[in-house]
């Protein structure tokens, strides 16, 4: 029976980051699901009028999962997962293992594992963008300085004036979601420890070009997760999955169909 594969997609994108992704798995045979992220794309707004709560995000994922297996008649699904994504997919194999066959992350926002121990290149990194003024303090009826802050620390200054309108559209639309969700991404405290559940055949990828707390934390997870290795890819940023589709879905369909 073929598994299914769930595909989580990055901040501030949608399901459509990963059109290419899912058109070779579906060449492979492979039934795949990409759903918008809640506060992005067509996906209801997270919030609601309280904070950021991640739980929402996985226990909706959970059913999601939970549906795929019975209708495919199999124990576990794949899932792969890019940046917000990835660090999404982790907490879902570790609060429910035996759901998740193998596992490809892109630079999964994992920050907890640079804390304990701790990595002292990789938050330093991290505290750039954290100490911004305008990061600290976002106006919420204009959060394009903001998003500006944000874009350029992963892909590089003059990253959101390069976006183009389609891309700005995205990501302001998803806005208020970032907002919230990137405080608690920054303030996460999960270590390499508390990801022992994650025993998984785990595909890292990360970009040479990425911010360095990026690189670190996809190191650290290779490094301390019980079955994962790391390929860097030398050219690309942070955002790879798309300057570098090619390669990365290469390497993903491969992981996937060992």
């Amino acid at each position: 029976m073929s598994v299914p594969v769930l595909l989580l997609h990055s901040g501030g994108m949608s399901s459509r980051q990963f059109g290419r992704l899912a058109a070779a798995l579906q060449q492979d045979g492979r039934v795949v699901h990409a759903p918008d992220l809640l506060g992005h794309g067509d996906a209801p707004d997270l919030l609601g009028d309280g904070p950021f709560d991640l739980e929402v995000e996985l226990r909706r994922l959970e059913d999601l999962v939970d549906g795929l297996r019975a209708e495919a008649g199999v124990p576990a699904v794949d899932l792969v997962g890019h940046s917000y994504g990835g660090l999404v997919a982790l907490h879902l194999v570790r609060r429910r293992p035996d759901t998740v066959r193998r596992l490809a992350l892109f630079e999964p926002v994992a920050f907890g594992v640079l804390r304990d121990p701790p990595d002292e290149e990789g938050l330093a990194s991290l505290a750039v963008v954290a100490e911004d003024s305008i990061f600290r303090d976002p106006d919420p009826d204009d959060l394009e300085p903001w998003l500006r802050v944000f874009v350029d620390f992963w892909s590089g200054p003059g990253a959101w004036d390069a976006l183009g309108d389609a891309g700005r559209a995205s990501f302001l639309h998803a806005g208020r979601t970032l907002v919230g969700g990137i405080a608690a991404v920054v303030d996460d405290r999960t270590t390499v420890a508390a990801l022992e559940a994650v025993g998984q055949p785990t595909l890292l990828l990360s970009g040479g070009r990425s911010p360095l707390a990026a690189r670190r934390v996809a190191a650290v997870l290779a490094a301390g997760l019980a079955d994962a290795r790391l390929h860097t890819i030398e050219d690309a940023g942070h955002m790879g999955p798309l300057t570098h589709a090619g390669e990365v879905n290469d390497r993903v369909v491969a992981h996937l169909a060992a």
